[in-house]
């Protein structure tokens, strides 16, 4: 498998686990004390980094830092709009669209001329 294949889908499994460490809490435990959800989002946030790390590492040996940061930028949007739609039951607007298109661009130019 590639490395970029590697790294992207170790990225997207990191990605989901960040995202609920993140953001599950606002739905699930909003009655509760702050530091409850921030406990549990740290054991959550465990598994974001026993995949991220990796991820970081396999994708580091054929791409630059900033390519390994846009390429996360892209699947953590990639992970968040569906979490947000389904999970957190949040509307989708067109300025996600435009959003995404400019990060597109941040991909076009981060790895222009890349062979790797």
């Amino acid at each position: 498998m590639s490395v970029i294949l590697r790294t992207a889908g170790l990225l997207v499994l990191s990605n989901v686990f960040m995202t609920f460490a993140w953001y599950a809490h606002l739905k699930n435990l909003s009655e509760r004390p702050w530091y409850v959800a921030a406990l549990l989002s740290w054991g959550v946030a465990l598994f974001e980094y026993l995949l991220q790390v990796p991820a970081n590492r396999i994708g580091y040996t054929a791409y630059t830092l900033p390519q390994l940061k846009i390429l996360q930028e892209v699947i953590t949007l990639v992970v968040f709009v569906p979490f947000a739609y389904f999970y957190m039951r949040q509307p989708v607007r067109l300025d996600y669209l435009w959003a995404g298109l400019c990060i597109l661009g941040a991909v076009y130019f981060v790895f222009r001329g890349h062979t790797g």
